[in-house]
């Protein structure tokens, strides 16, 4: 015999109520559906994206304002720790 049980232990929600366009609200679906998961999750996921987002902005224009703008060279190698293809227009 094959049990599978699995626990998630929230502690606390915070329910809103959303409104959006209904084409993204179907994108939305969709994309939950493709990950398997609900609409709630997927939700809350991207607004924790968008708020870690943000927060690292904040943080990098603070950096910026202190020590200067970042170098092409360090923009570079961030892109390319990143995986990403370097600064936008550069070769």
């Amino acid at each position: 015999m094959l049990v599978c049980v699995t626990f998630i232990c929230i502690g606390q929600v915070d329910r809103l109520s959303v409104t959006m366009p209904p084409e993204i609200g179907a994108a939305v679906r969709e994309a939950a559906a493709r990950q398997g998961t609900s609409v709630s999750t997927w939700l809350a996921s991207a607004a924790a994206q968008r708020l870690r987002n943000e927060l690292l902005s904040a943080a990098l224009d603070r950096w910026e304002a202190e020590e200067g703008p970042f170098s092409d060279e360090e923009l570079d190698a961030a892109a390319a720790a990143l995986g990403r293809r370097g600064r936008r227009g550069a070769a």
